[in-house]
């Protein structure tokens, strides 16, 4: 074999090799998938991550904080950021780093929050508030600190001039103290959000808004890190073609909340689910 021949024949397997790793090493490489410790981000999460895995793909959840989340989106330390509210809720955030990733479709349709407060308590507003705080013990219970959820009740409780404090603690944390609250028949005011479970397992209600500090409805949405498509292109081909209705994410989060384990649970609702799940791989 000549010396023209050699190379020739090198470049064609150099060229065979390339074509051939590029697809292993997409799905050698971990995928991250950052998530916080709200009821409908470890449901879809955690569906992901086994839905991912049947195809081949290593997938790491990482715990984070909604700050971090999207920070570690925009920095590349995460690759998706599984849930955004816009374009009220998370706007700030995007508005912060929002060059840095992109923002996919929506996976989630007309969204609600704010302030809620059981059905037996007799206040309708967040402006009732403002004279009967006492009723309350003065006393609103949010969720972890970097939420946009927690930025706007900030915002709310100036806006509204309301003497009140503002217990900054967890999803698990605030819904412990509604569930301690509800059993009790204890008045009590919480931030809390639709989509969740807890207004099926609870009598709530919303305080009216007149001010309209938290917005209107907001979509939920995906972020990935920059060169993800590259990277992951089918992944994202799949991720993009995902919808949920508001009965399809319920009951996923449900059987979550039934089974006591965001895997099990997951693994479940897909069972009972699959042609649902299938028409996201078409």
């Amino acid at each position: 074999m000549n010396r023209l021949q050699k190379m020739v024949t090198l470049l064609i397997v150099g060229i065979v090799l390339g074509l051939c790793a590029h697809p292993a090493s997409a799905k050698e490489q971990t995928l991250r998938i950052g998530m916080n410790n709200w009821a409908e981000n470890v449901a879809v999460s955690n569906m992901w991550k086994l839905l991912l895995e049947e195809r081949g793909y290593d997938v790491e959840l990482m715990d984070v904080g909604n700050a971090v989340m999207y920070g570690g989106v925009a920095s590349g330390d995460l690759d998706i950021g599984m849930e955004v509210w816009l374009p009220t809720a998370d706007k700030p955030m995007v508005e912060r780093f929002g060059d840095q990733f992109d923002i996919q479709e929506p996976w989630y349709k007309n969204t609600r929050l704010g302030l809620v407060v059981p059905a037996y308590v007799d206040i309708d507003s967040i402006e009732d508030l403002k004279t009967q705080a006492e009723a309350i013990n003065n006393e609103i219970f949010g969720i972890d600190s970097g939420s946009s959820l927690n930025a706007l009740t900030r915002d709310a409780i100036k806006e509204y001039d309301l003497d009140v404090e503002f217990t900054e603690s967890s999803e698990p944390a605030m819904l412990g103290r509604l569930d301690q609250s509800y059993q009790a028949q204890e008045p009590v005011v919480v931030t809390l959000w639709n989509p969740h479970w807890s207004f099926a397992e609870y009598d709530l209600k919303y305080l009216e808004d007149p001010a309209n500090v938290y917005g209107e409805g907001d979509d939920i949405f995906f972020i990935t890190r920059e060169g993800f498509a590259e990277d992951f292109g089918p992944v994202l081909e799949w991720m993009n073609t995902w919808f949920m209705t508001d009965a399809q994410l319920s009951s996923l989060m449900k059987t979550i909340k039934d089974t006591g384990d965001p895997v099990k649970g997951a693994s479940m609702w897909i069972e009972d689910n699959q042609k649902l799940v299938d028409s996201w791989f078409q």
